[in-house]
């Protein structure tokens, strides 16, 4: 059988990091092993029943069996602006600032193509969520990363940055809550952020995709709230967190109308719009009742507490997050991220993701799941604290 080469383009990809990872989890698994799988970001919990519902209703409605409007339907686009006024009092034009995606990762992978070409800038988040990188290889594009440090509270400082970076910038990615350090935005440092970006021409993506889950009575901030953020930029919203929707691949991009027109021709070329059913679903997830939401938050917020509070009273000096549903935690003194990710599994049968994978200041840390129950979160407590790492 022939072996035809891949092209340049699909070799320029960045490596999947956790690939590896994901495949020794499985092998401790086949060989009898209880692990308790902190490691990845996929929520454990079923999407609400009246969305279900609502997918079962419409999957029996002929006209959903038929190629959906390119765009998307305008009744899902009109959801869409309908909970952004609701959520956060942001008025959207759902005919020209509402771009349907196919899950927030799509919109965020062919943000870089729609708006760079080959060579051009784009600022990046480190540590951050390694799709990012994905979508700059795709472009071909070249990207300067912005530090997140812990004494900055994981925002990027942008003083930082040289004049030059910012001048050749035309595209900035940014994340809160934030993917892997579970940060959370201020208003002032998103009006420095628009400040910016009207300054040196940047275009922002803020990827919203943990924006239901705030924690301690604080709502996450849009960037959307802040004034003139529409004029300078997009927020990618998806359904996978807010209502555990992850396998059904939805989201909507919202904002300039400039980048909302640019998304929607480059998906003309690459699809055919979403299942006329999921779009039923999603459009009754935004609209309908947000009990489900409200629980969702308060649940993780218990998790977060019973994980948190156990690995203090082990002696592991760690902090809480804000914001997602992941934890940001110091590995021990004289141990990489790798190293530290590597006896929690071999010892304790627990998978937790090197900060190194999220980029290069991310290590020194490791991230972990809020996607187990509480039984289990403390069983990974004890296990942690069998192995004697941490003294009080």
């Amino acid at each position: 059988m022939k072996n035809f080469a891949q092209s340049d383009l699909l070799n320029s990809l960045p490596k999947q990091f956790f690939a590896s990872l994901v495949k020794r989890v499985g092998e401790y698994i086949e060989n009898g092993h209880d692990v308790i799988n902190l490691g990845q970001g996929n929520p454990d919990q079923p999407t609400p029943a009246h969305i279900v519902e609502k997918l079962q209703e419409a999957a029996a409605n002929p006209i959903n069996h038929k190629y959906s409007p390119f765009q998307g339907y305008r009744y899902l686009k009109e959801a869409a602006a309908q909970f952004y006024l609701r959520e956060y009092g942001v008025k959207v034009d759902p005919e020209k600032e509402v771009a349907i995606l196919f899950g927030g990762k799509a919109g965020l992978v062919e943000i870089p193509q729609c708006l760079l070409n080959p060579g051009d800038t784009l600022l990046v988040p480190d540590p951050g969520y390694p799709d990012y990188w994905s979508g700059v290889a795709l472009a071909k594009a070249k990207m300067e990363i912005m530090p997140l440090r812990e004494e900055n509270s994981f925002l990027p400082d942008y003083n930082e940055l040289s004049t030059e970076v910012l001048t050749n910038a035309k595209l900035m990615f940014l994340n809160y809550p934030n993917n892997p350090t579970g940060a959370t935005a201020t208003a002032e440092f998103f009006e420095k952020t628009v400040q910016l970006a009207n300054e040196n021409d940047i275009c922002v993506v803020h990827d919203f995709a943990y924006g239901a889950i705030g924690f301690d009575g604080v709502k996450p901030l849009s960037f959307l709230q802040i004034e003139g953020a529409k004029e300078v930029g997009i927020e990618i919203y998806t359904l996978s967190k807010t209502y555990n929707m992850a396998g059904w691949r939805v989201g909507f991009a919202v904002g300039n109308k400039s980048v909302i027109s640019a998304i929607e021709l480059l998906q003309d070329h690459l699809y055919v719009s979403l299942f006329g059913a999921v779009q039923e679903a999603a459009a009754e997830a935004l609209n309908g009742s947000q009990d489900c939401v409200r629980e969702l938050n308060a649940l993780y917020e218990r998790r977060r507490n019973a994980l948190i509070n156990g690995l203090q009273d082990l002696g592991w000096e760690v902090s809480g997050p804000k914001g997602s549903f992941f934890a940001w935690l110091k590995v021990p003194e004289g141990l990489t991220s790798e190293e530290f990710a590597n006896i929690l599994l071999e010892k304790a049968h627990i998978m937790v993701a090197p900060g190194i994978g999220f980029g290069e200041y991310g290590e020194g840390f490791v991230r972990v799941g809020l996607l187990s129950s509480e039984d289990r979160l403390k069983e990974a407590v004890e296990r942690i604290g069998a192995l004697q790492i941490f003294k009080k």
